[in-house]
């Protein structure tokens, strides 16, 4: 990808759930583009220092925040400390999600919260925080990681995940009519199947190399594909384009 393309030079971003997989990859992308990036998790301090120490010696700008942005107060302590550090928030990407594997009437009231809180409560709490600083500089970019089983509700047993991330579809085409008045955007990132590390224990009976085949351009997709199309929307090229939802799933589900 030619950077120079969509340069993110002088901007700031904050993407969550970035200590591994597809959130590092954006991180790290989103550096080579010019952003200075927060990386954030909630457990693994190793892992998003790993991210650091990988921009920090590309020459990039990067902090790490340990933060569970399940809890509103941690992600506006999160926000905080970014602008305390690199002065203001451009680009918000919400990338954390959990996917717990349970049939729908073993789903008690705790682990429904649960999945709302993590997949959809931390994207309305982060846009919360950095909304009014996008506004008075006259520009943002809310970027919101889903997914294709939210458009196919094939996601066996994950009743929850599904209904969470669809909330984020509501709360991404909702904000993005409020506030692109105000040249802050607001887009869907729908990946297919991506290959990456996971518990597959949460995915019985997935065949990741069947899947592959099954995909028009013949692979699975990887962690930098979602990435380019993340450093696209962060850009000022991107400025038009809002509310909407860019699949990446090789066209196996074509909408």
């Amino acid at each position: 990808m030619n950077a120079a393309a969509f340069s993110l030079q002088g901007r700031v971003a904050v993407v969550t759930g970035s200590g591994r997989n597809i959130g590092r990859a954006i991180a790290r992308a989103l550096a080579r583009a010019g952003a200075a990036v927060v990386v954030n998790g909630h457990r693994d301090r190793d892992a998003l220092d790993s991210v650091v120490r990988d921009i920090v010696r590309d020459g990039g700008r990067a902090t790490a925040v340990l933060a569970d942005v399940a809890d509103p107060v941690a992600v506006r302590r999160m926000v905080d400390s970014a602008i305390e550090t690199f002065g203001r928030v451009d680009i918000a990407v919400s990338n954390v999600g959990v996917r717990r594997l349970q049939p729908f009437l073993e789903v008690d009231l705790e682990a429904w919260n649960a999945a709302i809180a993590v997949n959809l409560t931390s994207a309305y709490a982060l846009a919360q925080a950095v909304l009014p600083g996008m506004i008075e500089r006259g520009f943002g970019r809310l970027i919101h990681v889903s997914g294709m089983p939210i458009y196919t509700g094939r996601y066996g047993n994950k009743v929850p995940a599904i209904a969470a991330k669809a909330g984020l579809h509501g709360l991404a085409k909702g904000l993005a009519d409020e506030f692109g008045h105000a040249g802050v955007t607001s887009n869907l990132l729908a990946p297919g199947m991506i290959d990456t590390e996971r518990d597959w224990s949460q995915y019985p009976g997935v065949d990741a190399q069947r899947r592959a085949a099954d995909v028009p351009v013949g692979r699975l997709g990887a962690v930098d594909d979602v990435a380019h199309a993340c450093v696209y929307l962060a850009s000022d090229e991107a400025g038009y384009v809002n509310g909407q939802t860019i699949h990446l799933n090789g066209g196996q589900v074509m909408f």
